[in-house]
């Protein structure tokens, strides 16, 4: 029955995109068969006064109808150009979470039920929201401590959207598998594993305790940082529900009169967002992964604040290097090491000629430094790389895409402070710092050392690990001399799961079928 539901959901919602004029939108005209047989349908039924708006606009008007669910879809998918396209990505990326504030009396429930105790013990007052997105709300609040009262954000999780959004789930998987099933090209973006992120992160989001956790290490790492910080946490006002941080005063980083007229130095500014961005991620393999400028604050000595940790970046050490050589043999034109260093990561496939590679990166990097560094976009970099990654068969990385997007937007901001501003001269000075001292003699001793103490774990576990081997070969021997079996439980369980494969996917194909009989019904 939740198969039949996630279908209708499905369905819905390719109804209200049909309806808003999205899918007439898309280049139609790039189409043939089938696929361009329903983009004309499409258009046939789109609302006239949709078609007089912008695609952003049209999709920013689907989503809302659609609700807070596919708001987050939207902005997740904005993190992933290489599913959706980079221009549907930068359209995703326009999109404003801003959505109805809901009651205060609910706010001030979920409040007490998530900490245990009344409002009016929390917190001297508490106000109106100021600001409502697809996930929470924020409150202005005041503490009061030793008879000093402090000014206070308190974000509190929409109602509900916890049902919600686990709900609408079920049809993101379903449009998911008949992807994989249907359209083999799209195989390799993996949309069953970018679905399943989907879900991993906004449970994430949807805790805050763990935005919480995300401020305070962030915090800590960016402690002795010039010109960066984050809010501090009210841990005994925060739980599940509720997230209680210190108020930042500051001017928005897209007010850019207000930066102007308060006298920031907005070149400076620029330059230093992006050189904090690129050294947590490089020293600290942990980034802010929604940098936009509504998230981002000034302070009256220029020190940015970013809020809203509800999506943050992580990157192991052998990502971390791959990020720093690619963007260094960039800079500096050896396109032979950027792929080496492809390869070396595991990203290209072995049968693939290190040489040829090197070549479609040359490709890339050499119109860049034909032109003056201004006017290069980080945007249309990454755009051409996913294009070549898909010529030698890269699978996608999510971890990669989503430091990649948030790089775009940084830059971004960045350029909407300083219009000349030079992406590449701004990073030098870090990414070649964080390259001299992790990949030159200090690294190599510590990746000794770091041997060394595997090594020595490794022995620890020697007996273990014997014991186990044992067992291993005793199992082997009597799967070769009696064959692989599953117990009757296995068995039941396996053909449960196929039958349940099969029938989700007849309904979902029956409930698809009926539309369209409905579609050319309604034609005639």
């Amino acid at each position: 029955m939740s198969s039949v539901g996630a279908g209708l959901r499905l369905v819905r919602a390719g109804w209200v995109l049909i309806r808003e004029g999205v899918v007439a939108a898309l280049p139609g005209d790039e189409l043939f068969g089938l696929p361009k047989f329903g983009w004309r349908v499409a258009r046939l039924f789109t609302r006239r006064r949709a078609l007089a708006y912008e695609r952003g606009d049209r999709l920013a008007k689907a989503v809302v109808r659609l609700g807070p669910s596919y708001v987050k879809l939207g902005q997740f998918l904005a993190t992933r150009p290489d599913v959706v396209g980079n221009d549907i990505a930068l359209d995703l990326a326009m999109l404003q979470d801003k959505m109805q504030t809901f009651p205060q009396a609910e706010a001030i429930a979920a409040i007490e039920a998530s900490l245990g105790r009344k409002v009016g013990e929390l917190y001297a007052s508490f106000g109106a929201a100021v600001a409502a997105a697809s996930i929470a709300q924020v409150h202005t609040a005041e503490t009061l401590q030793n008879g000093v009262g402090s000014r206070v954000a308190v974000k509190v999780i929409r109602p509900g959207v916890r049902r919600r959004f686990f709900r609408d789930l079920e049809s993101y998987f379903l449009a998911a598998r008949l992807q994989e099933k249907y359209i083999p090209s799209s195989r390799r973006l993996r949309p069953v594993e970018v679905t399943q992120t989907l879900a991993q992160t906004t449970k994430i989001e949807m805790d805050l305790r763990l935005e919480a956790a995300a401020l305070s290490e962030l915090g800590e790492n960016t402690r002795d940082d010039p010109g960066f910080r984050v809010p501090t946490v009210d841990w005994e006002r925060t739980g599940r529900d509720v997230l209680t941080m210190e108020w930042v005063d500051g001017i928005k980083m897209n007010d850019i009169a207000g930066l102007t007229a308060a006298g920031h130095d907005l070149k400076a500014i620029a330059a230093n967002l992006v050189q904090s961005f690129l050294r947590h991620t490089l020293r600290d393999g942990f980034f802010h992964a929604d940098m936009h400028p509504g998230n981002l604050f000034v302070e009256p000595d220029g020190t940015i604040v970013a809020v809203d940790l509800g999506i943050a970046g992580r990157l192991g050490k052998k990502e971390r290097r791959f990020l720093a050589e690619i963007l260094y043999g960039f800079i500096t034109r050896d396109y032979l090491r950027v792929a080496e260093v492809h390869f070396e990561a595991g990203y290209v496939p072995r049968q693939h000629n290190v040489a040829a590679f090197a070549q479609a990166i040359r490709a890339i990097g050499e119109p860049i430094h034909g032109q003056p560094a201004e006017t290069i976009s980080m945007a249309k970099l990454l755009a051409l790389l996913f294009e070549v990654t898909d010529l030698f068969d890269m699978a996608t990385r999510s971890e990669l895409v989503l430091l990649q997007k948030t790089m775009v937007v940084v830059e971004g901001v960045a350029r909407t402070l300083d219009p000349a501003f030079n992406m590449w001269k701004t990073s030098e000075p870090v990414v070649g710092g964080w390259i001299s001292g992790n990949l030159g003699p200090r690294a190599l001793l510590a990746d000794a050392r770091d041997g060394a103490g595997a090594l020595l774990a490794l022995a620890r576990q020697a007996p273990d690990l014997a014991a186990r081997t044992e067992r291993l070969s005793r199992e082997i021997d009597l799967m070769a001399e009696h064959g692989l079996r599953f117990d009757e439980r296995t068995a039941h369980a396996i053909g449960k799961a196929e039958a349940r494969h099969t029938r989700s996917g007849r309904l979902a194909l029956w409930v698809i079928a009926l539309t369209l009989v409905f579609i050319a019904w309604k034609l005639l």
